[in-house]
Formats: structure tokens, C-alpha cells, sequence
């Protein structure tokens, strides 16, 4: 039956590709990827005599008329996207294709670029008492944002944010950061290709973000964290403190 699943490959690192993705590769009859972005060990859970599409020179158009032909064909597609295809993953575009032709599609979710930066920085991004909530958004671009989906905008709630695809604008970042009300010395990190060989982090305050992303030539596949939470400690978590019960367990003074 054909079909087309999209599957997050994870953020760099082969290893981190799902089970569940790795078996769907293995068995599909044509798996597309992007160089560009995805590692090409993942490709090493294809079946030997299944076609391999690489993606990166290849518009929608081209995508449409290899839909097309898996209904003709009755070919099932592994289409896999970098990180988790939720997000930035160009994917609505495709499972619009795949309703008007009438092919079956399903998502199989993929560790996101979020969680391996985050673990490259050792940090956990909601702090007790510090930081509870994170936005995630990226800058204008040649993309535009939607009204009200600045980066000043945001930045004004002084929780953490996680900025994609910004690095090339480094100086007009830092800017709208601090417009937006964060202190100068609110801690930065940087994860450049994280999970790959090649992963870099750069850390440091605010005021000195746009020099630090200049100084390491970062222009792309870098994500940004910003906030008050990358430096917080002292906090307790109710979870595993012994005076808040849950149903899983009483509180000491409950026993």
C-alpha cells in the first residue's frame, strides 16, 4: 500500500534516529533525505535495493510528482526531515500534497535540535521558582513573522527562549533582545550542529552574544538559548521534595 511517512531523523547524531524511524526506513521502497541537514549514517537502515532521493535542489513540484508516482506505483516513502518535522520541518506543505492526491501519510516524531542543545549545555530549561515556560521562534528573515511574533515581543516575558535560525543576524538579535527587556547580563548559550562530530557551544552574557557568534563564524544551524534560568540553582522541585504528596506517593508528615 502506498504511503509516505515522515520521520524525524533527530538532530544530528545517528544514533539519536527513533527505533520506530529506523525500522520504517529499512522498510520503505524510497527514502528521501537532505544532505544539507540530515547525517548520512541514518541512510545505513535503508533496505539495500530501496531508491534513494537526495532532497536539498528538489522544490515541491518534484516532491508532488514523486507523490504521484507512489500512487502509480504503490510505493511506500520514508521522507525524512532533520530534528522533529514539527518544527521548521516544511512538512504542512507535503501533507497538503499527500490530501489532494489521496496518499496516506503519518508523522513518526524525532528527538528536536531543542533537546540535544539543551543537553550540550547541561542545562534544564524550566527552573523551579525561575523560569516555567520556553518560547521557541527564530527572527525575520526572508521568512517573514507573523504581527505580534517579534523577537522584542517575546523577549519582554523574560523567560527562556530557545531562537532558531538566527545566527546570521547576530548583532540585530542581540538588539532586539535586549530592547525587549532582558538585562545585558542574562546568560547566552549557543549550540552550534548539535549531537554532530562537529558540536560546538559557545556561553556568555547578553551584551557579548553577537561578538561571540561573529568570532565563531556560527551562520547557520546554530540555535540560540536566552535567559535568567541557564544560570539558576538553589531551587527545589516540589517532584521530590518530602513534604508534597502525589498519588504515586505521601508526604512525610502524611506517612
Amino acid at each position: 500500500m502506498s504511503k509516505v511517512w515522515f520521520i524525524g531523523a533527530g538532530p544530528g547524531a545517528p544514533d539519536l534516529l527513533t527505533i520506530r524511524g529506523a525500522k520504517l526506513i529499512g522498510e520503505a521502497d524510497v527514502v528521501v533525505w537532505a544532505r544539507s541537514l540530515v547525517d548520512e549514517g541514518v541512510l545505513e537502515h535503508a533496505h539495500p535495493e530501496a531508491e534513494i532521493i537526495e532532497s536539498t535542489t528538489i522544490p515541491l513540484e518534484g516532491v508532488r510528482e514523486l507523490y504521484e508516482r507512489a500512487m502509480r506505483e504503490d510505493l511506500t516513502i520514508a521522507r525524512v526531515h532533520s530534528g522533529d518535522p514539527s518544527l521548521w520541518g516544511a512538512m504542512l506543505e507535503q501533507i497538503e500534497t499527500c490530501e489532494e492526491l489521496g496518499l496516506p501519510w503519518e508523522i513518526i516524531p524525532g528527538v528536536s535540535s531543542l533537546g540535544a542543545a539543551a543537553a550540550a549545555i547541561g542545562r534544564e530549561l524550566t527552573v523551579p521558582e525561575i523560569s516555567q515556560s520556553v518560547i521557541l521562534t527564530r527572527r525575520a528573515s526572508r521568512t517573514p513573522m507573523p504581527e505580534g511574533e517579534d523577537i522584542k515581543s517575546f523577549a519582554a516575558h523574560g523567560t527562556t527562549m530557545a531562537i532558531f535560525l538566527s545566527a546570521a543576524r547576530p548583532r540585530l538579535l542581540q538588539e532586539e533582545l535586549l530592547e525587549g527587556g532582558y538585562a545585558p547580563d542574562t546568560p547566552c548559550a549557543v549550540v552550534y550542529k548539535a549531537s554532530w562530530p562537529d558540536e560546538l557551544v559557545i556561553e556568555c552574557p547578553l551584551d557579548e552574544l553577537a561578538d561571540k557568534i561573529r568570532e565563531a563564524g556560527f551562520t547557520r544551524q546554530a540555535l540560540v538559548f536566552v535567559g535568567p534560568g541557564l544560570r539558576a540553582g538553589g531551587t527545589r522541585s516540589h517532584l521530590y521534595h518530602p513534604e508534597f504528596s502525589h498519588s504515586f506517593r505521601k508526604a512525610e508528615s502524611e506517612a
